[in-house]
């Protein structure tokens, strides 16, 4: 099935545009000053980024929901490097999984495993030019409890990165 996206120039003099989904929602988008911009929304490479976090996002909370979780909040930090020559895919992804409450720490890691390897689309995509990490932090309720840290580690080879000789 064709997904079908209608973008519009908002500022003809600049690179303001308005983007409409299939879902019936709008995206600012822009450049910065020095590109023709007036920075009054994001970059279409920033967009990428919200939009794994949001995809692995939405698959975690959907899967420790099922498993009956605990959850009382959810966070996510993304970094990303970008390679330095044009087109200047990200190269480099570093996801960070932020979970509040009393939540098995196995039961985040298989969260994160089934979003990185059977249902985040985007993360599917940018696995193609980027090394992924998937680090996670779960913040229990109970005061004694200290903080548990990990990393999801894939088992299939990373891509080598953008410019690296064969």
């Amino acid at each position: 099935m064709a997904t079908e996206i209608r973008l519009d120039l908002l500022d003809p003099q600049g690179m303001k545009m308005e983007a409409r989904t299939p879902s019936g929602h709008a995206v600012i988008m822009d450049a910065a000053p020095d590109v023709g911009g007036t920075n009054e929304g994001p970059r279409p490479m920033e967009l990428v980024l919200v939009a794994l976090a949001g995809c692995t996002a939405m698959d975690v909370l959907s899967i420790l929901r099922k498993k009956r979780q605990p959850l009382e909040g959810f966070a996510m930090e993304v970094r990303a490097e970008r390679a330095p020559e044009h087109p200047k895919v990200y190269t480099d992804i570093d996801l960070l999984y932020i979970v509040r409450g009393n939540v098995d720490p196995q039961a985040v890691v298989r969260a994160i495993e089934l979003s990185a390897t059977k249902y985040c689309s985007v993360n599917a995509m940018l696995r193609k030019t980027a090394r992924i990490r998937y680090r996670y932090r779960i913040e229990p309720s109970r005061p004694e409890a200290s903080p548990v840290e990990g990393e999801y580690r894939m088992e299939e080879e990373a891509p080598a990165p953008a410019g690296a000789a064969d």
